[in-house]
């Protein structure tokens, strides 16, 4: 299978995910305008896993290193394969949580609260289970990412006390629970692999296996999360499935590609933790709230009525966010 054997090469992974991670959402506001989330999440779900498939039978299953996908699957042990389920399932319902937010508050928003707490979170919990990298510059660049955080929930009550537009605070809500839940689905993802990924120890699971599993984690609880959020949505009047069947072809693919654009983002940052570190790997990734924070202040205009001052406090918040991401970089 594929390796990652050098850290400049995990990096330029990690960036690459951080590309797919921060710019995924933009698919959300190019479906159909009566195309509601609810619907485009199955196509979301469903594109994440075709992902992850053609890469386990691709590059899982070629080389000369390693164990191929099949071989692989059918050795783990019930523990592993448990283990990047369940982070498929936490995930699912992290993100759920998380779109919605988007469609309450703006991708400007949603992102930097949600996906920031999700960072912090996530490196604290990640260089415990694997501590790996110096812990001074690591935890030196969450701390910055944090003050970017305050400073972004600053800027949304700036844009609210401007009356400029009326966006209800379940919005911050939701990001702040998706963050909660985001900052640790990885973590068990994480566990259920093999530390070596060249000579993988037997029980558990290779890189490509795992995301399979994890994927099947998502389409299989969408089943149960999905399915509430369509009758009890988090905004508007409740959506049938027969809903999705009358959906234009477009929708459908913008839905698959959306899943298929973050799928490629978490492969890439779980093949570069071998090298990287789970804690590294998945920081760096997270960088895409600078990202998506781009994409709704420069591209979508989300603040552009807001009161003067609010895009200097943004503009702070990005490059805080750069300087922690740079620290996280260089703490191996």
């Amino acid at each position: 299978m594929f390796i990652v054997e050098n850290y400049g090469l995990a990096i330029f992974l990690c960036v690459i995910t951080m590309l797919c991670w921060g710019s995924w959402a933009n698919t959300t506001k190019l479906t159909s305008a009566s195309w509601r989330f609810e619907l485009f999440y199955w196509d979301y779900g469903f594109g994440i896993l075709l992902t992850t498939l053609v890469l386990a039978f691709t590059l899982g299953s070629s080389g000369s290193h390693g164990r191929a996908f099949m071989e692989d699957l059918k050795q783990a042990q019930p523990a592993s394969l448990f283990a990047a389920f369940a982070g498929g399932v936490i995930f699912n319902l992290a993100n759920i949580l998380l779109v919605a937010a988007i469609g309450i508050a703006g991708m400007s928003v949603a992102f930097p609260v949600g996906i920031g707490i999700a960072l912090v979170l996530g490196v604290i919990v990640n260089y415990i289970a694997v501590p790996q990298g110096n812990p001074l510059l690591i935890f030196s660049g969450v701390a910055l990412i944090s003050l970017a955080i305050i400073l972004n929930a600053r800027a949304y009550q700036k844009l609210k006390a401007g009356a400029a537009i009326k966006l209800s605070e379940k919005g911050l809500l939701l990001s702040v629970i998706s963050g909660c839940l985001m900052g640790l689905f990885y973590k068990y993802v994480a566990s259920s692999m093999v530390t070596n990924f060249t000579d993988p120890e037997p029980g558990k699971l290779t890189p490509y296996t795992a995301l399979v599993i994890f994927s099947t984690g998502i389409v299989i609880s969408s089943f149960l999360f999905n399915t509430l959020q369509m009758k009890k949505p988090f905004t508007g009047e409740p959506v049938s499935f027969a809903g999705y069947f009358k959906g234009l072809g477009k929708d459908h693919l913008v839905g698959i590609a959306g899943g298929a654009i973050w799928s490629i983002g978490m492969s890439l940052s779980i093949i570069a933790s071998g090298k990287a570190g789970p804690a590294v790997s998945y920081g760096l990734g997270q960088g895409a709230t600078v990202i998506a924070a781009l994409w709704g202040i420069y591209v979508w205009k989300e603040f552009d009525k807001a009161p003067a001052g609010t895009k200097k406090l943004l503009n702070v918040m990005l490059l805080l966010y750069i300087a922690g991401l740079t620290m996280i970089i260089f703490s191996k």
